[in-house]
């Protein structure tokens, strides 16, 4: 079963590594640049799982976060929320928005991939 991952970051490098890192674990991966984009590409895309940078031009990834909770075609989309905004306040709003996971930048690959695979059907 192919899973899908919606990657939504604006920094290039960022979205270079995790491209390259989702698509070696054999991902369909989809990459969004601003809250707006991740949104769109949530709904057609119908990822299994989204990237999400808390910090996005257009929308915040909290509000993405809240928007992907808030529609019932998505309910069951993961989210692991990306950020350098490391302080237990942003942790506990991005997963009382309904996040799955929070992983701070800057991140180790190996717990980013053990994170992913947890959260998704059929994930080691």
């Amino acid at each position: 079963m192919i899973r899908r991952i919606l990657i939504a970051d604006d920094e290039p490098n960022i979205v270079t590594s995790l491209e390259f890192l989702m698509r070696g674990d054999d991902f369909d991966v989809r990459v969004a640049r601003n809250g707006e984009e991740a949104l769109r590409l949530a709904e057609s895309f119908r990822p299994d799982l989204v990237l999400l940078d808390v910090m996005m031009p257009r929308r915040s990834g909290f509000e993405v976060c809240r928007k992907i909770r808030e529609n019932p075609a998505l309910r069951n989309v993961k989210i692991v929320m990306l950020t350098a905004k490391g302080r237990d306040v942003e942790k506990e709003r991005g997963l009382d928005l309904g996040a799955n996971a929070y992983v701070t930048k800057p991140f180790s690959t190996k717990e980013l991939m053990n994170t992913v695979r947890g959260l998704l059907p059929g994930g080691d």
